[in-house]
């Protein structure tokens, strides 16, 4: 699921449209990008954006 939301997060987007782009509920969005914040993988340019570490 992790490689399916860094593809996601190719542009900035907000957790609910990763979940809608990928078909992954949207709790478990936001676990998984919560914890590939922490491990460096992804960043979060503005407040509810994320984007994947280039």
């Amino acid at each position: 699921m992790e490689d399916k939301i860094l593809a996601a997060l190719a542009q900035p987007k907000k957790a609910g449209e990763v979940a809608e782009a990928t078909g992954i509920d949207k709790k478990e969005v936001d676990k998984i990008i919560k914890q590939l914040v922490k491990d460096g993988k992804v960043t979060s340019p503005k407040r509810c954006y994320y984007e994947a570490v280039k």
